[in-house]
């Protein structure tokens, strides 16, 4: 055994190292807050390689985000030879479909040259598709949130239209159902998928084709999922098709940490894991034992769990600080204060403190409070707390920069639709909305792509000469010619060159300078550019060149792009994030703010999801404090512009009152 190997259990306790050693089967390991289970799924597959000389190319690890994928591929690197870990599977759900789809696409009918449309991508193309079969019926275009709904439950559940059952017989329900159809024709015909058709489609095809889904069951011997609790009805049967012939399936997560039932995932998925050992991981190395306790009781009053109990070797730690404030602007005020006497008394920096809420809403009096407050810094006295906020506009949802990527997907692929409408007149080239209704109106009636209908648009010949104006015919020639102009750049050039080039063709600075007024917003999209050609240049990849359609495909689904303009890790700010995006977070110091019966639980999602969900969420919340803890809340709040009374949380009722100090508001 090599001294790496001798290494690979130090340090694991009992319940840790039987999780690494069982690979054979179907085994659950119930994960719960803080104990370990990003260092066991790396250390099994390390055992799986180094002491049972299984073939790296056999693993594969599914997660949901980049940030976990590339974690796990991190620690591995310490523990496996450099070349066995590029050579194992790590990726997200996402990710691994596009990998099969752009291999195995054609089978379906699509092209490997498809393109990635976005939600709001989405969400035009069924506006468009509802506007013309209302149009058609002579209705008025109604509110489209429940055709919406009807649509995103279809998905989740891999359903085709005719599946669908339970949402009634109304004409708006069959209405959603011809949407559902005729959204799935659309998407054929424009060659492109969306996030969610990326696992639908890999599903569709491992169930139509037994011979493709046999290659990729005798290349993964080992499948490993992470978070099983967050997956929905489709990455279920994903999981099941693949591990269905080798059974070496494990899954890592907490069902007590199940909060996105709003989205899709379906807590069954990890209650029913069935014919599986499990195995528990109750000893957390983040929290003090009075938080443990504290959030153990409050999520025991779930019913539908795993039964699992935290505990810790950390000591009993601080009792959680509890406050009622007459107001929310009284209760951002203490919670400010309180923040920088815990900064000063414990040696804290400001990064080592969050402030979560259960909606974005709630913090806006925090914010006025932070910027208010005057603190001391050495001999000097300094107004405003510094802070950032997380869950913000992503980067690739800068309109900027989606222009830029709907140029390279009309490149890479001019079928796609969506994309060629967003830039044919962006920046301005006299194509105005008149002569685009008649294209598109032409292209639908007719049952050609978009592309097709333009490319001889100057042509004496065109079925609409003389009904689109000269200035809108040059202008659309024009970006023809840059598109075909740009596809060579882009086949002879890097990817950072050609792209400089074209933002350069086609003027995109001095359309930025056109448009924007704020000489200061001006600069900020310009930096957005700069950046997105910069990525070009260091866009991460396993081979060593690569391809415009790798890019366009790819950079959607890397989360790490997306949040490269966050704050640094580095920056000394107190953190403020909903308790959503605290997941997988830890602080020395959090503060639950807004407490209140209406808010957690949530009304709307009490009714959606249940109240469970909701005591999960508190549950997450909780468990981000590693040392101090403290849970306020207003006696009144601004609620649709009337201040209205508020009744303290029933999950704070649900804490022992023994775990709980209990202090004036004022009293920092």
């Amino acid at each position: 055994m090599t001294a790496r190997n001798a290494d690979l259990f130090s340090g694991l306790n009992p319940e840790q190292c039987a999780a690494v050693k069982t690979v054979d089967g179907r085994l659950l390991i119930l994960a719960g807050a803080g104990s370990g289970k990003t260092r066991v799924l790396t250390l099994r597959m390390a055992y799986l390689i180094n002491h049972l000389n299984c073939d790296p190319r056999s693993i594969l690890g599914l997660t949901f985000t980049n940030k976990a994928a590339t974690e796990m591929r991190h620690r591995l690197g310490g523990m496996v030879d450099p070349k066995a870990v590029k050579q194992v599977t790590l990726s997200t759900f996402h990710s691994f479909c596009m990998q099969v789809l752009r291999a195995e696409i054609h089978s379906l009918g699509y092209t490997g040259k498809f393109t990635l449309y976005d939600e709001k991508d989405m969400q035009r193309l069924i506006n468009a598709i509802a506007r013309d079969l209302l149009e058609h019926e002579g209705q008025a275009m109604p509110s489209l949130q429940s055709t919406l709904d009807v649509i995103s439950f279809a998905k989740n559940k891999g359903l085709q239209a005719n599946e669908i059952e339970g949402t009634g017989s109304t004409w708006h329900d069959e209405f959603s159902k011809t949407v559902y159809d005729r959204l799935k024709s659309s998407m054929r015909a424009y060659n492109a998928v969306d996030f969610d058709s990326l696992l639908t489609l890999t599903v569709e095809l491992f169930e139509k084709f037994p011979d493709i889904l046999a290659r990729y069951q005798e290349r993964y011997l080992y499948l490993m999922i992470d978070e099983y609790q967050d997956t929905n009805p489709i990455q279920y049967r994903l999981a099941m098709l693949l591990a269905s012939k080798n059974n070496n399936l494990c899954v890592v997560g907490d069902d007590d940490q199940s909060i996105y039932g709003w989205r899709g995932a379906d807590i069954q998925n990890i209650l029913n894991f069935k014919d599986a050992k499990i195995i528990k991981l109750e000893q957390n190395y983040r929290s003090t034992n009075t938080i443990l306790k504290a959030a153990n009781t409050v999520v025991s009053n779930n019913t539908k769990r795993h039964g699992k109990s935290l505990w810790s070797s950390r000591g009993e730690g601080e009792l959680i600080e509890v406050f009622h404030a007459p107001t929310e602007l009284d209760e951002a005020q203490a919670v400010v204060c309180r923040i920088d006497k815990m900064r000063e008394k414990h040696g804290l920096l400001w990064k080592d403190i969050a402030i979560l809420y259960r909606s974005n809403a709630l913090s806006r009096p925090i914010e006025q409070a932070l910027l208010k407050h005057k603190w001391k810094n050495g001999n000097a006295w300094v107004q405003g707390i510094p802070y950032q906020i997380f869950g913000g506009t992503e980067f690739y949802e800068r309109k900027e920069v989606k222009d830029l990527m709907a140029y390279l997907r009309v490149i890479v692929n001019p079928l796609d639709q969506e994309a060629l409408l967003r830039v044919i007149n962006h920046p301005r080239r006299g194509v105005g909305d008149h002569a685009l209704d008649l294209l598109t109106s032409y292209n639908r009636s007719e049952g050609m792509s978009l592309w097709s209908v333009i490319q001889d648009v100057d042509s004496e010949e065109h079925v609409l000469k003389g009904k689109i104006s000269a200035q809108a015919t040059r202008g659309i020639r024009n970006f023809i010619d840059i598109i075909q102009a740009a596809e060579k750049h882009f086949t002879s050039s890097s990817l950072r060159d050609a792209m400089l080039w074209l933002v350069e063709k086609v003027q995109y600075k001095k359309a930025i300078e056109e448009e924007v007024k704020s000489e200061q917003m001006r600069a900020f999209k310009w930096e957005n550019v700069q950046e997105f050609i910069s990525s070009m240049a260091n866009f991460p990849s396993g081979s060593e060149t690569v391809s415009l359609e790798d890019f366009v495909l790819q950079m959607p689904l890397s989360s790490d792009f997306n949040g490269r303009l966050n704050q640094s890790d580095t920056e000394d700010k107190v953190s403020l994030m909903t308790f959503h995006s605290a997941k997988g977070l830890e602080f020395p110091a959090c503060f639950l703010v807004g407490m209140e019966d209406h808010i957690i639980p949530h009304e709307k999602s009490v009714k959606e999801t249940g109240v469970e969900e909701e005591r999960r969420l508190m549950y997450v919340a909780m468990t981000r404090a590693m040392k101090f803890l403290t849970i306020s809340m207003a006696r009144k709040r601004m609620r649709m512009g009337v201040e209205s009374a508020s009744s303290p949380s029933r999950f704070i009722k649900e804490i022992p009152k023994e775990l709980l100090y209990v202090s004036e508001w004022h009293s920092f």
